[in-house]
């Protein structure tokens, strides 16, 4: 009796250690929401990422820079986010960003690599690739619109591939942001009851969650054997989209070994006299009504 009475104890001491360890992670998470600071604090860092931002399309620009971004990742794990803020402040004939569909016939018959290389960027240009040559062993392997010795060969290849671009003189950065399973569960239900984000979960969506650990396996791989020195992988958790965001886009400004340059401010002048003779035609045109 006085055996079981110990062992007793024993397992009510050790289902209370459970219990505040499982209180000092919901802690733990909790303060590292937190840490992403108030809605100010990130808008006022966004603000200044951005800055320098535009300061790195001036540099691009003068010096003829060519960059290429790959942002790859679970589903629903923010790299539109990422995206959007990194671009939305700049132009978009200097940060280009490619997202193709899926192949069409003749696109089939090509080189796999044949409709990537023609998005390369030119001097001048930053191509960020929302998805890229990367789905050959990521969504394409695991749903099987490829075989895996497909996949495979691409996974031998696609080192050598990067390694030219480089040596081209290409500032090559990928990026793979990570999710959680409750988050990405989160993310997904949030998308379903939202009629302004339901248009992004698609079909491969709802295979991405079905199959999760499929993805797992085939992203290990492809991280594993396309990790090198010239083209590292850099992992961007993601569960608390605002930290990624930050977090990703500073990593990039420190990655380029950009300058800030000196902007030429222009002489506006004077603006021409409205002449004489003009007539004011405004009244003849159609005007859009005043709703707001």
């Amino acid at each position: 009796m006085a055996k079981n009475g110990k062992k007793g104890r024993e397992k009510e001491k050790d289902k209370v250690k459970n219990r505040e360890k499982e209180d000092r992670h919901r802690l733990a998470a909790s303060a590292r929401s937190s840490d992403a600071g108030s809605p100010h604090d990130y808008a006022k860092e966004l603000d200044r990422l951005q800055i320098e931002i535009a300061h790195l399309q001036a540099w691009v620009k003068k010096t003829g820079a060519r960059i290429v971004i790959v942002f790859e990742g679970r589903d629903a794990a923010g790299k539109g986010g990422v995206i959007k803020r990194l671009t939305e402040r700049v132009s978009p004939r200097v940060f280009r960003v490619v997202a193709l569909p899926a192949p069409t016939d003749r696109e089939k018959t090509q080189i796999y690599m044949q409709r990537y290389i023609q998005q390369l960027p030119a001097a001048g240009e930053v191509v960020i690739f929302d998805r890229s040559w990367y789905n050959r062993p990521g969504v394409e392997r695991v749903m099987g619109f490829c075989t895996d010795e497909k996949a495979k060969r691409f996974l031998e290849l696609a080192p050598r591939f990067e390694a030219a671009m480089v040596e081209s003189g290409i500032v090559l950065l990928k990026y793979f942001l990570d999710v959680s399973e409750d988050e990405q569960e989160r993310r997904f239900r949030q998308r379903i009851g939202d009629p302004l984000r339901q248009w992004k979960l698609s079909p491969m969506d709802v295979e991405s969650y079905r199959r999760w650990w499929d993805y797992t396996r085939a992203y290990d791989e492809m991280i594993r054997m396309t990790d090198t020195e010239y083209a590292p992988w850099w992992i961007v958790p993601s569960d608390d989209k605002k930290q990624a965001r930050i977090n990703c886009i500073s990593h990039i400004l420190a990655s380029i070994p950009y300058e800030h340059v000196k902007f030429d401010e222009p002489d506006l002048g004077k603006r021409q006299k409205r002449p004489d003779d003009h007539v004011e035609t405004m009244r003849a045109r159609r005007l859009v009504p005043n709703v707001y």
